[in-house]
């Protein structure tokens, strides 16, 4: 038994270059168009970086490619009204056309209970197949061997028996309150430096990682039958407080992570690790329609305008398409595509195969014989414990959750609040609108003037929002701007959610005062505000 206790803000994090995992790369798993060896023995997006001599400035020129999605080129006119739409608001006394509806012609009502956000989008005609889509992400999966052979391979290690489990009631998660809580729709994310392989190194900024040998890529902290879950995870906190110019002052929490009944010993001396919560699901397959040219073009890494932000645009590597595209999905925007996404959470936080991520057993890794030996669900016709048909439901429902309407657009203290999320300087990196491709083969998702507020973007966050785990091109300061569509409603679909990647911030306040980094100017400029502008901010957001 071991156990591990780190304040996770404060791990040490080396500067690592270029890396590759060739060496680690002992899988007997055939490597095959659409697969790669099992998650354990390397990055799962890493080794295709081998064989590409790609410079970085070619890299970053072909990330405007989407094969997933068949757009139609726009129009010198189409291209005109869209700027024309999205241009700045001048003035702040009355809400902008079309604001009110964030999700486009796909924007659903505010019902009450906690189904806030499990709606079909408002203009999608598939709806038995959305139900058959929901109908698996709420599914609860059996171990193997199962007289319900459509339902079993949950595992062996796992956290969560359904997708639902972690997304709960379609929302985000949140952190435990304490170390007696449980750790329900909130992981622990692990990994280890990988050796330097100068074939790689023309990718710039790569920073190379692999699972932690004994754990692998995140703690499970449930398990089948006679395999034992890997550790219990707990979280307690510790206080720092924000004054403002005012005199007020607001308590801030700061996370550690503890591990206990560790089953597989210590982790290795250099593992390097990020908690996580869940985050919201609704309105993925408009983000997904957002031409990847618009967000490169926000992308200023070098901050060439002098406006202190300098977003980056992150690199992910498809399983799917054997290439590089935008990274768009999860916390550090690792994820291309939303059924890259959907496969990587069933494979890491269920145990379940796909064909993208064909491993039976997960997330275990070569030192867990015992679950690596346990039987799995792809044993039968299927081939895969979910195969290509039921991903692609699961795709379907997480991409057609409605996003619901906005509430008091037209109030003064809201519109106040606007106004001052401009002065500001919010929306250099929560990039109010976007509009969709032009898509013939969904049209639910096609040609709609969307309101996400996010640029999509890498950015650092500062030393308080630091941990100690880099993912692909982004370091451990580095977020992905979360879109802040619907944030107003989290805590009404469920109570206990949290805010910031990790569900340190209890509300919408102090994850905004955790700010820093790009960020901190902005942060300085509310911290300066009067109490009434601080809630007029607050309303705002709370009307998204």
């Amino acid at each position: 038994m071991g156990r591990l206790r780190a304040t996770v803000a404060g791990l040490r994090l080396s500067t690592f270059g270029i890396r590759a995992v060739e060496e680690l790369t002992s899988s007997p798993a055939p490597v095959r168009k659409g697969s790669l060896p099992v998650p354990e023995t390397m990055s799962k997006y890493l080794l295709p970086l081998l064989s590409l001599p790609l410079t970085a400035g070619a890299v970053l020129a072909d990330l405007s490619q989407e094969p997933h999605l068949s757009p139609l080129p726009r129009t010198a006119s189409e291209a005109a009204r869209i700027d024309a739409v999205r241009a700045a608001p001048k003035d702040f006394t009355a809400p902008q056309k079309f604001e009110v509806l964030p999700a486009g012609a796909g924007t659903v009502l505010v019902r009450g209970g906690a189904a806030l956000f499990a709606q079909p989008a408002a203009n999608l005609t598939d709806t038995l197949d959305f139900e058959l889509g929901r109908s698996l992400f709420e599914k609860l999966w059996v171990a193997a061997p199962s007289s319900t052979r459509a339902s079993d391979g949950l595992g062996p290690v796992y956290n969560a028996r359904a997708c639902s489990g972690c997304h709960i009631n379609d929302g985000r998660g949140h952190a435990p309150a304490g170390p007696e809580d449980d750790a329900k729709s909130f992981a622990l994310k692990l990994s280890v430096p990988a050796p330097l392989d100068e074939r790689a190194a023309e990718i710039a900024s790569w920073i190379a990682t692999a699972p932690e040998p004994n754990y692998g890529g995140q703690i499970q902290d449930f398990a089948t039958a006679n395999i034992g879950a890997e550790a219990r995870l707990s979280v307690s906190y510790s206080s720092r407080q924000v004054t403002f110019e005012d005199g007020a002052v607001l308590a801030l929490r700061q996370p550690e992570v503890a591990l206990e009944q560790m089953a597989h010993g210590a982790l290795h001396p250099d593992v390097m690790l990020s908690p996580r919560i869940a985050p919201p699901i609704s309105g993925l397959g408009l983000i997904e329609a957002i031409p990847a040219a618009d967000i490169l073009a926000l992308a200023d890494p070098e901050d060439s305008n002098g406006d202190g932000i300098s977003g980056r645009a992150a690199i992910a590597w498809s399983v799917e398409y054997d290439r590089w595209m935008l990274g768009r999905f999860g916390h550090k925007a690792s994820q291309p595509t939303l059924r890259q996404q959907v496969a990587a959470a069933l494979s890491t936080d269920l145990g379940l195969s796909t064909p993208l991520f064909p491993a039976g057993w997960g997330d275990c890794t070569e030192a867990q014989t015992k679950c690596r030996a346990a039987p799995h669900g792809d044993r039968d016709v299927r081939v895969h414990e979910v195969d290509d048909i039921a991903l692609d439901l699961m795709t379907l429902y997480t991409a057609n959750l409605g996003v619901p309407k906005r509430r008091n657009v037209d109030s003064p203290e809201v519109l106040r609040g606007k106004e001052i999320f401009h002065q500001a300087g919010c929306q250099a990196c929560h990039t109010p609108n976007f509009v969709t491709h032009r898509l013939n083969e969904t049209p639910e998702r096609s040609f709609q003037l969307i309101w996400p507020y996010s640029d999509f973007l890498l950015h650092d966050m500062g030393e308080g929002l630091r941990d100690s785990r880099p993912e692909g091109i982004a370091g451990n300061q580095e977020w992905r701007t979360p879109p802040l569509w619907g944030i107003g409603l989290a805590q009404a679909a469920s109570p206990e959610a949290g805010f910031l990647h990790d569900g340190r911030a209890r509300t919408l306040l102090e994850a905004v005062m955790w700010h820093g980094g790009e960020a901190a100017r902005a942060q300085n400029h509310i911290r300066q505000l009067p109490a009434s502008d601080r809630d007029a901010l607050i309303a705002f957001l709370e009307s998204l």
